[in-house]
């Protein structure tokens, strides 16, 4: 059985991708979550990641790291993960590589911190230009595939990349067009979405780093993680 090495459900918006994939298309795997650590004792991911990232797969001996090569191994073993039809696959992964290596603004300005709900004191320049991006590739999947997914009516690889994005939504209150805005809450219902999130809001841990860059995007409205938490990283 795969082993997949996450952290902390509220920050890690790069573990929630493959996890929440394997969840939907129903791959079993065995979850090993490994918090951040505090600056002085830092939780070193060299042990079970090349890079020292998360996320991780583990399948026997065989390691594949970084969340794009993770859902391309992936592929090759269960289906679902890409479309079967070529036009749909090829958007499908074109949207999930801009994903992985594109909207840098959205990523520094709007790190996922799920528990939090947060008034942005500004949306311009290089923050707009993402939103619009966002948005026009989601309708433009929507329109071409049908829906309700972006590569049509499975959730698949592309849905998963963009998950992150469905929960800065909620927490930044991003405003999009209706159709953008309904896609990521349909992303948001999904059991494995739900799952995550709740579980996001039980976790004791607070990063500094994390909750530093949350008070730098904005105005904190509402904190609605259950547990204060500590004040270590984590």
């Amino acid at each position: 059985m795969y082993t997949l090495y996450v952290a902390n459900r509220n920050y890690s918006s790069w573990s929630l991708r493959p996890w929440v994939l394997m969840k939907t298309l129903g791959i079993p795997f065995d979850e090993r979550l490994v918090p951040f650590g505090t600056a002085a004792q830092p939780h070193d991911f060299h042990k079970f990641s090349p890079n020292g990232r998360v996320p991780c797969l583990h399948d026997g001996s065989t390691v594949v790291w970084d969340s794009l090569a993770i859902v391309e191994y992936l592929a090759e073993r269960h289906p679902g993960v890409w479309p079967g039809d070529p036009l749909a696959r090829a958007f499908a992964r074109s949207a999930a590589a801009e994903m992985h290596s594109g909207f840098g603004a959205l990523r520094q300005i709007c790190g996922m911190n799920c528990g939090l709900r947060i008034r942005l004191h500004r949306i311009e320049g290089a923050l707009r230009a993402d939103l619009d991006r966002v948005q026009a590739l989601w309708q433009e999947g929507l329109r071409r595939f049908g829906g309700p997914y972006l590569a049509g009516a499975g959730f698949g690889g592309a849905d998963a990349f963009f998950a992150p994005v469905a929960f800065r939504i909620q927490t930044y209150e991003l405003p999009l067009a209706p159709a953008a805005l309904e896609y990521a809450r349909r992303l948001r219902e999904l059991p494995a979405m739900r799952r995550w999130y709740e579980a996001a809001l039980e976790e004791p841990w607070r990063d500094e780093a994390h909750e530093q860059e949350a008070r730098a995007a904005g105005a904190v409205t509402q904190d609605l993680r259950h547990s204060r938490g500590s004040a270590q990283n984590a």
